[in-house]
């Protein structure tokens, strides 16, 4: 062994030597425990960030744990297509060189991504190896592979031929930035402040009422206001006639419950097109809605030049205010109303609801499985606030709309007639005529699926197209890791989509991860300045160092703080592990200590407490025992009174042992480097020639 560990000189030839040995790819025996995993596939369209780390690290632990159990263990590794965040993220290196998505049809478009997505994910498997990823490789799956995409649309048309899908118009989430729609999951509500004006309404006799709204814009297509029932204030308010200040038409008043008498003065103006509440007092009271806004974030035509019509919203509402100023129907403004609005999760554009025809998928059936399987714990959260979380969700779902008004993803198979306009579901194939009417000149819909709704049948679709055998084998699966931030976005939509197809759960056990965030605990971003490049972390401190301070310091399922020090003190970790098996390798292993009878009980506490907590997901107390009872009670204490001669080196050699095997989930390289010449200098105290295929201490 030389005097100093070089991850540069051992992990690439470690990670080829696990691989020429098909370490990673389970042998489908029959009677012995399972364990599976199947990996959240990274976003195909940008290196791995840090927060891809720390999932690759919370996994990989628990899959090398298992594998060296004897269970047999799998890891199927994935990438994903991410839909509008590709797009979006093309897009902007389109716009680097002066380009828009508008310059290119749809086919060529695609293609461009096509090509980026797929030499980017070539990179992305290599950095997944650089982390230590002890994943199976030939079972590796896309997305955008044709038989996961022959699935989803098998799902689909089932949905369809059941009456749990239809298509219709409905206020949904549009990004005129992005333009497409999302659905209420991936829009992000925040805090901030708006100006709220307090409009005047005139009477027709004489006097005015006053409304606040912030949004002025939409006044002149608004023909309803408001009140609360119970406001004694406005009792006789549907006696009086009230004029719209721009375009002087009447407006008729309704009551409605929803209305809070203590948001400005208690009158409030009905933009049904434009609003989610305002569109269900519109279905209640049957109050024709009018569109507005465009989807190119203008004022429609509905609207004259002087108020705003052709305008963009900012631009619009300026104009607005200035004429009603103008006419002294400006009572005041609030500049500092404080409320919640909802942004792009992208783009973070302000969100603009507005009516659409979009497919849905009815959530009321599909919620109430997830909602049972939860409850009669058939998928269980290891923490318990995450399953409240989840349920809270479930219970609250709106009927999902499935369809973007983008290029890139799985594009819907739906073909309208132009005889009878009519759809026809199929499940890929083109239809040669009309299922209503039998016509043949079809049409098909340009729209491509939400991307949640193809990995939300992620677990299913990939194991049911990999190896023969696999799904029977290893469904469902044992865990599912993932971030807290996508947990309504991924895990719902899985739990609720394989028990829809399958029958099943998609998986027994939820482990949920915090974010990483920097020293300060600041969130990790490009904008603040304080991006940890992972792949930057390995090369400089080998990739042991980072996954150890990536599981370091913080309960599994909290936020993590991450600095390149921490990494750093992970490294001399490292270098103690090499430097303490480099002296005990000169040692002949002779003689019995009366001694070694505490060392070998308290060796046995050691393994006892890293199994129990790797056992019940405690994956960063797992960590700081085996690093603590190895540095300060193997190391300092024991190897110290073997120097004394208080100690046998027979027992500190079968001591090194155990340690190699509970700290390889961990710090799997330079583990296997020292295992490796350890075996081969003396086989006899090794129960295999590869760590990773070596039995654990139990």
């Amino acid at each position: 062994m030389d005097k100093t560990y070089n991850h540069k000189e051992n992990e690439a030839r470690i990670y080829e030597l696990w691989e020429k040995n098909k370490v990673f790819e389970p042998n489908l025996t029959k009677g012995k425990n399972t364990f599976s995993i199947i990996m959240p596939p990274p976003n195909a369209n940008d290196p791995l960030h840090i927060g891809h780390a720390r999932f690759v690290a919370i996994e990989d632990i628990l899959i090398r744990y298992h594998r060296m159990k004897g269970d047999v263990t799998l890891w199927l590794p994935g990438s994903d297509h991410a839909g509008i965040e590709t797009q979006f993220v093309f897009e902007k290196k389109l716009k680097e060189k002066g380009e828009s998505r508008f310059d290119y049809d749809r086919e060529t478009l695609y293609k461009m991504i096509w090509d980026y997505v797929s030499k980017n994910t070539g990179a992305m498997k290599q950095q997944l190896k650089q982390l230590g990823a002890s994943c199976d490789w030939s079972r590796h799956k896309f997305t955008l592979d044709p038989e996961i995409i022959k699935i989803v649309y098998q799902t689909f048309k089932r949905l369809w031929e059941e009456k749990k899908v239809y298509r219709g118009e409905k206020v949904v989430n549009y990004c005129t930035f992005c333009g497409t729609a999302y659905s209420e999951l991936e829009v992000n509500h925040i805090e901030r402040m708006d100006p709220l004006y307090y409009v005047k309404f005139p009477k027709a006799n004489r006097g005015h009422i006053t409304i606040a709204t912030t949004r002025p814009e939409t006044i002149y297509v608004d023909t309803y206001l408001a009140v609360n029932p119970k406001d004694k204030r406005y009792k006789n308010l549907k006696s009086e006639k009230i004029l719209n200040p721009l375009s002087n038409n009447e407006m008729k008043i309704i009551e409605d419950s929803f209305v809070d008498p203590e948001f400005g003065t208690g009158i409030v103006k009905i933009t049904p097109a434009h609003d989610f509440n305002d569109e269900e007092i519109c279905l209640k009271h049957g109050i024709p809605s009018i569109q507005v806004v465009g989807t190119d974030g203008k004022i429609m035509n509905v609207v004259p030049e002087k108020y705003g019509g052709g305008e963009y919203i900012k631009e619009a509402r300026r104009k607005v205010v200035a004429e009603l100023e103008k006419e002294g129907l400006i009572e005041k403004i609030d500049q500092s109303y404080k409320h919640v609005i909802g942004v792009c999760y992208r783009c973070k554009n302000v969100i603009e609801p507005m009516p659409m025809m979009q497919w849905f998928i009815k959530m009321e059936s599909l919620a109430a499985l997830g909602l049972k399987a939860i409850k009669d714990k058939k998928v269980k959260f290891v923490t318990k606030k995450y399953e409240k979380v989840a349920m809270h969700w479930l219970t609250n779902l709106r009927d999902w709309n499935i369809s973007r008004q983008i290029v890139w993803g799985i594009r819907i198979p739906a073909w309208k007639c132009q005889k009878c306009s009519q759809w026809t579901i199929t499940d890929g194939e083109t239809p040669k005529k009309c299922s209503e009417c039998s016509y043949r000149k079809l049409v098909q819909d340009i729209d491509t699926f939400d991307t949640w709704f193809s990995s939300g049948q992620w677990p299913f679709a990939t194991l049911k197209t990999t190896k023969k055998g696999d799904f029977e084998y290893f469904y469902p699966t044992t865990v599912m890791n993932t971030a807290y931030d996508i947990l309504p976005f991924w895990v719902i939509r899985m739990i609720m989509l394989s028990l829809y197809v399958t029958g099943k759960v998609p998986f027994e056990e939820v482990l949920i991860h915090g974010l990483i965030r920097d020293k300060q605990g600041q969130k990790i971003s490009k904008s603040k300045g304080n991006v940890i490049d992972p792949i930057g972390m390995v090369e400089k401190y080998g990739s042991d160092s980072l996954r150890m301070g990536l599981v370091w310091g913080a309960l599994t399922e909290n936020d993590v703080s991450l600095s390149e020090d921490n990494i750093r003190g992970q490294r001399n970790f490292a270098n103690k592990i090499w430097n303490a098996s480099r002296f005990i390798q000169d040692k002949k292993g002779n003689g019995e200590k009366r001694e070694d009878k505490e060392f070998y009980k308290h060796l046995e506490e050691v393994k006892k407490l890293v199994t129990k907590n790797l056992d019940s997901f405690k994956i960063s107390q797992a960590t700081e025992s085996v690093y603590t009872e190895f540095w300060h009670w193997f190391c300092d204490e024991c190897i110290e009174k073997c120097k004394k001669g208080e100690l046998s080196e027979k027992a500190l050699r079968e001591g090194l042992v155990v340690f190699l095997k509970l700290l390889h989930p961990f710090a799997p390289f330079v583990t296997e480097a020292i295992w490796s010449f350890g075996y081969a200098q003396d086989p006899r105290h090794f129960d295999s020639p590869i760590l990773a295929l070596a039995k654990w201490p139990l």
